[in-house]
């Protein structure tokens, strides 16, 4: 597989988170980790599904145990703390912290073997996390230190998937369909997490085909894709192109009616447009020296 397709296929990863705020919307009033144990169930089931048509699923046994290990703390660490700084801290300022994660992928991809990490990439990752910070605040920040516990929480769920993405890179023999463990796993635990801090609420109709969305989407096709993205494609500029998730998940939700279209808006196209394009210029650049 070519480095551009596997970062095309990456890509498809962050055209389906975009989806995950409106789909979440129609899952309401679902709890996240009640919504976590469903989606999850759905992406690991698909991957078994998927798996079996191929005749692959003995390769499932080859796999060390440290690496379905380090994938389900992956997965599962980064939702636990990011559902745990929704709780604590506020949601737009929380959601902001937590979206560093691409930016600590631009940068920590400069410690990997073989990658080159120019100017334009850190330029470019900023100015698209400045147009992140115009959709996710909404008109302004008011951080309170009742909340840095929360805000902390955030940090570390940006630097979880952070490392986990980059850390996939040095796994790039680990096959792929050890993300079926990873979102099997990923759901066993949050069982736990929901019997200890939520109530049970079944969705209606419309829920289950939201749910349903979830785990074959955002929450299922959307981690395996992201893994050979991250092993195999151009990892800079997947970094900075995750960027137009909320962007893309903003207009998805104008688009539904849930939310309206603002000036801001237009101005964190154009920061991430170019912070997108300056990481596509430098990881050009890099391929021609």
């Amino acid at each position: 597989m070519t480095r551009t397709k596997a970062t095309l296929i990456g890509a498809t990863a962050i055209l389906l988170w975009s989806l995950l705020a409106l789909m979440t919307k129609g899952s309401e009033p679902v709890p996240p980790f009640q919504l976590n144990v469903l989606c999850f169930a759905i992406g690991g089931i698909i991957g078994l599904i998927w798996m079996g048509a191929k005749g692959e699923l003995s390769r499932l046994r080859t796999i060390p145990l440290r690496v379905y290990a380090f994938g389900t703390a992956g997965l599962f660490g980064y939702h636990f703390l990011y559902f745990s700084a929704l709780r604590m801290a506020p949601a737009a300022e929380a959601g902001l912290i937590a979206y560093l994660w691409p930016l600590f992928i631009v940068l920590l991809s400069g410690l990997l073997p073989g990658e080159r990490l120019g100017p334009l990439h850190i330029i470019g990752a900023l100015l698209a996390f400045a147009g992140a910070a115009l959709i996710v605040l909404r008109g302004g920040a008011a951080f309170d230190a009742e909340t840095l516990p929360g805000m902390a929480l955030a940090f570390l769920c940006a630097i979880t998937w952070a490392v986990y993405s980059v850390l996939s890179r040095k796994l790039g023999d680990v096959p792929t369909v050890a993300v079926v463990v990873y979102c099997l796993a990923t759901a066993a635990l949050s069982l736990p997490a929901h019997l200890a801090l939520e109530t049970t609420v079944w969705p209606d109709a419309t829920g289950w085909l939201a749910i349903a969305g979830l785990g074959i989407g955002p929450v299922g096709i959307a981690f395996y894709t992201w893994d050979i993205g991250m092993k195999r494609g151009d990892i800079q500029l997947l970094g900075v192109a995750s960027y137009a998730a909320p962007l893309l998940s903003t207009l998805a939700l104008i688009a539904a009616g849930y939310a309206t279209a603002t000036p801001a808006l237009g101005i964190a196209t154009i920061l991430i447009t170019a912070g997108a394009a300056l990481a596509a210029r430098a990881s050009a650049g890099a391929k021609g020296r």
